[in-house]
């Protein structure tokens, strides 16, 4: 047969999902947002708890006190990626699921109940840093686990769909701890709120981690891990190399890509869908139940449009969309941080939606695209550790980064910052190979 009479290769046939594939992506994506409430609450009610910890008579210092360890937290991102990721390479993603949602629980329940600086004194803030470490460490292996378990769960032809649940799941974590902003600071005063009321939400948290570890105890491991694991059994008599060593010495160039992908959508993400309330309130006065309920918002329409974003790109691929997502933010960058100095609701509000539409690109992407990296013996690992890496980088300093550049005189250059993550973006996004059409590795 002649090369032009070659016959080209087939599309991916799109399947339906199974009972079984289905009640893995329910029970992955219930127990991620669970545990993510637990994360996002700190950063949603910063601002309000900061003078418990960090007495001070500026305001705005006892703030970059608590932002300060809102960023330490992420510190403990890349030891969890790599110690809970190799962890679940070895164990399963099953058992890392759990433990991670046990660790980020438990540490909620600590800062629910922990005395205030004016009670304890010193150990105040030192409680508050040490469950903040544990939680971080919890969530760096809970990205590249969860990520790991909904790809490896999906459908043929439906990988980017199944990916998505992850980050629907993390944007529904934040919009619980949105609508406990919003009902709380709606229903207690602001003495009630500061001195006794933020620890409601932490304590709910706590509780809804009893929900998440069930669910995640009754789930099946995937067939993915189960097939490395009868295929090391036989070859090595049951005994397989380290996740991290096989990473970096095997993956190098996978792992890299994975940390220049996460650069530009996890300062967007932090700074437009976690921080954006108190961002606000500092930068332009708005109430901050106001700047809550335009956050709740826009946190919903970007959970109903994160499943259309994966359908999307299962349809046309990881690197148009994610694209459309790094240009859309060069774009918009200056305009929008403009328009934050002055904001009153309603442009808060067009700001968090023109946004979070563009995370879509991103967001629906992530998972996927970086399990599509790797080989099952690995992947938990190759997705927790090197992304875990950028985001201590660049997703927990932002808020900090943002709150100091407002408090000190240079709010107007803010846009800079977004501009310069989303260039980084788009250099690594238009040279990275499309995998939608590949099988998984």
């Amino acid at each position: 047969m002649s090369a032009s009479s070659s016959p080209t290769p087939a599309a991916p046939v799109r399947e339906r999902l199974t009972p079984r594939q289905r009640k893995a992506l329910v029970a992955g994506a219930v127990g991620n947002a669970v545990e993510w409430v637990d994360w996002a609450v700190y950063g949603t009610f910063s601002a309000v708890f900061a003078g418990q910890f960090f007495p001070s008579d500026d305001p705005a210092a006892s703030l970059l006190a608590t932002l300060a360890v809102f960023a330490v937290g992420f510190v403990m991102r890349p030891v969890g990626g790599a110690v809970l990721g190799a962890y679940a390479d070895r164990h399963g993603r099953k058992a890392g699921l759990t433990l991670t949602i046990g660790l980020m629980a438990g540490s909620a329940a600590v800062i629910a109940v922990v005395p205030s600086y004016a009670v304890i004194g010193l150990a105040a803030p030192l409680v508050l840093l040490l469950a903040r470490l544990v939680q971080g460490f919890s969530a760096g292996g809970e990205f590249g686990a969860s990520s790991a378990f909904l790809v490896e769960s999906a459908a043929r032809g439906g990988r980017a769909f199944a990916g998505s649940w992850q980050q629907v799941s993390v944007g529904a974590g934040v919009l619980i701890a949105s609508l406990m902003g919003v009902l709380l600071t709606n229903t207690l005063s602001e003495e009630a709120l500061s001195s006794w009321g933020w620890r409601i939400a932490f304590a709910v948290g706590a509780l809804l981690g009893l929900v998440g570890l069930w669910l995640r105890i009754s789930v099946e491991e995937t067939d993915a891990f189960t097939q490395v694991q009868a295929a090391s059994a036989q070859e090595q008599g049951g005994r397989r190399r380290g996740a991290i060593v096989t990473m970096l010495r095997d993956h190098p160039r996978a792992a890299l890509r994975v940390a220049g992908i996460t650069v530009a959508g996890t300062l967007t993400y932090y700074i437009w869908v976690s921080y954006m309330p108190g961002f606000a309130n500092s930068a332009s006065g708005i109430p901050l139940a106001d700047a809550f309920l335009a956050n709740t918002i826009a946190v919903s329409v970007f959970l109903v449009l994160l499943p259309l974003g994966g359908r999307l790109s299962d349809r046309v691929g990881r690197r148009p969309t994610m694209l459309a997502f790094a240009i859309g933010f060069l774009v918009i960058a200056w305009p929008a941080f403009r328009l934050l100095q002055t904001a009153d609701f309603w442009t808060l509000l067009a700001v968090e939606l023109v946004g979070v539409v563009l995370l879509v690109g991103y967001s629906a992407n992530c998972a996927v695209v970086m399990a599509e990296q790797f080989p099952a013996e690995v992947r938990t690992t190759g997705i927790g550790l090197p992304y875990a890496l950028s985001v201590a980088l660049f997703g927990g300093t932002a808020p900090y980064i943002t709150t100091w550049m407002t408090t000190s005189g240079y709010g107007d250059l803010i846009w800079l910052y977004v501009a310069a993550a989303a260039v980084v973006g788009i250099a690594v996004y238009a040279t990275m190979p499309e995998t939608k059409d590949g099988e998984m590795p």
